[in-house]
């Protein structure tokens, strides 16, 4: 009895012994997840501050999560060449810098560059972390650390349009980046006091070509998707944008296929299992991506809320997916992904169909409603997934499937706004000829781009019926060890 309670006192103390570290990692952490959601809520405010396009202004947003699709596959290298300790401290230092530099911004393009440089910091804080946990938790301690840093992941998507809408209304749309320099300054002491270093490893030769090839097609597709939602496909800016994407994107595929030590590990496309949890969890990433950043516009510009409370009215959305997320979690041990994709994105169609059928006259349940149910879809089919894409790659690739599937989650996001976004400037200006007033036009665009939306999210809902069950889950399912990087 007293061997068993020595044995108990001593996890406790192993397991307190970890909270300070971890508190560090959150601390850095929580602030790119808020800034995940901030901006979505600024966006009308910075349309009208800066004297700007919608079209131009989206660059806030499609310009920082391509500079994270940049940056994560980097993280395992630099981790390896600098440290985990150091390169975590200096990515949440360049991320705090970027913040202030965003906070001075005084036009859309010095936003959009600050937010570059934002997102160069903040794309290494998260795997890196993560990864931080991994070494320093004993392996029967994973699952509650773990389950301790999902607690920001959960809360932020709920925190960060109400937190944004506040200081927006109320105070001034710079301090939803100026609140980051007392958080980085406290992340960066936190890590200097409390993260152990943990000794370097001897880092592999790095991707050069694919380092920049891969960015430069990703912005080139992005501008074309924009610039062909906004100005139509046979514009010369759209097809040049276009065609230097392409041409730059095959270049980068063919580079990593014959690279031995690759940036992106591409071969793992060649799991048709694989490739088709990646084809629906992509789908319905531009599905919900791009709705989740044009309902604040609607809220705004059609209903006339204010921004602190179309906040509040997204909070359903983020409760739904949090409540949901760890349902899906649980059901997938016990059905696998289908199912619950094929339900998730269902539901995610349906609540698209119905925000496409709301106007000014909705009462406001009747927009809640749905934003709730699309949150609901997204927390129940999201976990399972991603878990199914992981275990679904082949074994020996297995462990270099997170940054292939983070950095694709990026691009993805940054393709449905700037698609998405200029698919609802192009709707309203063509509307304008149909409708006897800009309000009519621009309710017609919204529920034109809700629609489109909706068909990208069926269209994923459709391919969820062709994933199959891993052949390993009848063997066991992969650790957490053994999906995420070590380094």
């Amino acid at each position: 009895m007293s061997a068993q309670l020595a044995s108990t006192e001593k996890e406790d103390i192993s397991l307190r012994a970890l909270l300070p570290p971890l508190f560090a990692i959150i601390v850095g952490m929580i602030m790119v997840i808020l800034d995940n959601t901030v901006v979505n809520v600024a966006i009308p405010t910075l349309v009208k501050d800066f004297h700007s396009s919608l079209s131009v202004v989206q660059w806030t947003v499609t310009g920082y999560t391509l500079s994270l699709s940049a940056v994560i596959p980097l993280s395992g290298w630099l981790s390896d060449k600098l440290g985990a300790k150091t390169l975590f401290l200096l990515s949440i230092a360049l991320f705090t810098l970027g913040s202030v530099l965003c906070s001075t911004a005084d036009s859309a393009g010095l936003l959009i560059t600050y937010r570059i440089i934002q997102g160069l910091g903040g794309g290494m804080v998260m795997p890196v972390g993560m990864a931080f946990v991994y070494r320093l938790a004993p392996p029967d301690k994973v699952g509650a650390l773990m389950g301790m840093l999902g607690i920001p992941m959960l809360l932020a998507p709920a925190v960060g349009p109400i937190l944004s809408g506040w200081f927006v209304e109320y105070s001034t749309w710079h301090w939803i980046f100026l609140i980051n320099l007392p958080i980085g300054i406290v992340g960066i002491v936190f890590g200097l006091l409390w993260l152990p270093k943990i000794a370097r490893k001897a880092a592999a030769a790095l991707d050069v070509a694919g380092m920049f090839l891969g960015p430069i097609a990703f912005v080139a597709l992005s501008y074309a998707v924009n610039e062909g939602g906004n100005d139509g496909w046979g514009a010369t800016r759209t097809i040049v944008s276009l065609l230097i994407g392409v041409i730059v994107l095959i270049a980068f595929v063919i580079f990593e296929l014959r690279q031995r030590q690759p940036l992106l590990e591409l071969k793992t496309f060649r799991s048709g299992n694989f490739t088709r949890g990646v084809i629906v969890l992509w789908v319905s990433q531009i599905a919900l991506f791009g709705a989740i950043i044009i309902v604040p516009l609607y809220l705004q510009n059609v209903r006339e809320y204010s921004a602190f409370h179309t906040g509040l009215i997204m909070l359903p959305q983020a409760i739904a997916a949090a409540v949901f997320m760890p349902i899906g979690g649980r059901l997938f041990d016990k059905i696998g992904a289908r199912p619950l994709a094929a339900t998730g994105l269902g539901a995610v169609t349906a609540a698209l169909v119905w925000l496409s059928q709301i106007n000014t006259s909705t009462p406001l349940i009747e927009t809640m409603i749905p934003l709730a149910l699309m949150g609901a879809g997204m927390g129940m089919s999201m976990m399972p997934l991603n878990t199914h894409v992981l275990q679904a790659a082949p074994r020996e690739l297995v462990s270099r499937v997170t940054p292939l599937t983070n950095a694709g989650q990026q691009v993805m996001v940054s393709f449905s706004v700037a698609g998405l976004t200029g698919f609802l400037t192009s709707r309203i200006t063509s509307n304008m000829a149909a409708h006897d007033s800009l309000k009519a036009a621009t309710i017609s665009g919204f529920s034109d781009t809700y629609l489109l939306a909706a068909a990208i999210a069926m269209i994923g809902f459709v391919v969820s019926f062709v994933v199959t069950r891993p052949k390993r889950l009848e063997q066991g399912a992969i650790s957490a060890i053994d999906v995420l990087p070590t380094h």
